[in-house]
């Protein structure tokens, strides 16, 4: 294998770090989500299926805040507002898509996190 050259070499490690520090967030959850599959294959219960809406919800509101609001919004706004302009529609779309959506996915996987935390912590209060 021929040597990599060292202005390609530091261009591997940042790119590297510039991957990890647009996605940190998205790979933590991910991690927390094949954790939590894979302790819901080895052992059911409230507390895997929780921790795994919890993990899965938070991660499409990741994508979803980066990548997917910008053309839902477009589209929904382009298929309701053909001829003449509609104002308030397209300010409900955008308060809706923009606004409401992403705060109703972090706190509902957060939700489900928590009530992952209760039933593990509840338990292991029945066990003792």
């Amino acid at each position: 294998m021929p040597p990599v050259a060292p202005d390609l070499q530091q261009n591997i490690i940042v790119t590297l770090y510039l991957l990890f520090s647009h996605n940190y967030e998205a790979i933590g959850f991910f991690m927390g989500l094949v954790i939590s599959i894979v302790l819901a294959i080895y052992r059911p219960s409230r507390f895997t299926t929780f921790a795994f809406l919890g993990f899965a919800i938070l991660l499409f509101s990741f994508e979803y805040d980066k990548h997917i609001i910008v053309g839902l919004r477009e589209q929904t706004v382009r298929s309701l507002i053909t001829m003449q302009p509609h104002y308030k529609v397209q300010k409900l779309v955008n308060l809706v898509i923009s606004e409401l959506l992403p705060v109703l996915f972090y706190v509902t996987g957060w939700a489900f996190l928590y009530l992952s935390v209760i039933y593990g912590a509840r338990k292991i209060g029945k066990k003792k």
